[in-house]
């Protein structure tokens, strides 16, 4: 008699725990596992302002990059602003190491006003970086995403 018991017991569980989790799962959770689309949460800005070389490697690149390569983040944008566009210009190392980004599907873009001021617009453009007017630009990534700068 004991034995039939502890098989319906053990049916019950393998039938009704699986259901009960599902149906325990929050509507949110259900909804962004059914949609590729990226939440905000997911969505890193990097503000890169820095001309020291150090800085890039040893701090923006470094973390943005692996950021990325290791799924910390789902969207990752590097936004090259001030002197960095300068920096990045003229630095054969910085420019491959943002190709590498750019393999990596790192949004890289630059501010034009910024570039312009520095001469450096084509020069940026012609390694792959998006050279466009970003404050907007800068002001929706604040409002909807994570931005960090350096």
């Amino acid at each position: 008699m004991k034995r039939p018991t502890f098989l319906s017991l053990l049916i019950c569980i393998f039938i009704f725990l699986p259901i009960s989790h599902v149906m325990s799962i929050p509507d949110e959770k259900k909804k962004q596992n059914e949609t590729t689309e990226v939440s905000d949460k997911e969505k890193l800005v990097v503000v890169w302002t820095s001309g020291d070389k150090e800085v890039a490697m040893k701090m923006v690149f470094m973390y943005t990059y692996n950021a990325k390569k290791y799924n910390w983040w789902k969207d990752i944008t590097l936004l090259v602003w001030g002197p960095s566009s300068k920096l990045l210009s003229e630095d054969k190392e910085l420019q491959d190491y943002v190709k590498n980004m750019l393999d990596e599907d790192i949004n890289v873009l630059a501010c034009k006003a910024c570039a312009d001021m520095y001469e450096v617009s084509d020069d940026l453009e012609k390694i792959g970086v998006t050279v466009k007017y970003t404050g907007t630009d800068l002001t929706e990534f604040i409002k909807e995403r994570h931005v960090i700068t350096f």
